[in-house]
């Protein structure tokens, strides 16, 4: 059975830095990828960033290019959120998702995703 646990969220001000962490069990993604998206209340999910599991190749969203880093622990079997400068519309809940297969491009859509974590809220204020 798979799981996503994400851990790491929480209430900030603006400027302010978290870092998400997702941990995966299960099994493993070695030709897969994993990525963020959320949620804000009143909107569709977006895609935030995404990482190819083999290579370490990432994707980010426009709005957080700069101020967003994904990276991956295989040996842990984890993918982190590093998030600086946050900002109150980053406020929102934030889901991982991996799959087994790396779309590379299409890591940015979340119909590519196999399994879900549970998500953490994230609150920024101004």
């Amino acid at each position: 059975q798979v799981q996503l646990v994400e851990s790491g969220g929480g209430s900030v001000q603006a400027g302010g830095s978290l870092r998400l962490s997702c941990a995966a069990s299960g099994r493993t993604f070695s030709n897969g990828a994993m990525g963020w998206f959320r949620q804000a209340p009143g909107k569709e999910r977006e895609f935030v960033a995404a990482i190819g599991w083999k290579y370490g190749t990432t994707y980010y969203a426009d709005s957080v290019k700069g101020r967003f880093t994904i990276s991956r622990d295989v040996a842990k079997n984890t993918v982190y959120l590093q998030m600086n400068s946050l900002k109150p519309e980053d406020t929102a809940v934030y889901s991982c998702a991996a799959t087994t297969v790396n779309q590379r491009s299409g890591n940015r859509r979340a119909l590519s995703y196999d399994y879900w974590g549970q998500g953490t809220q994230v609150t920024v204020s101004s």
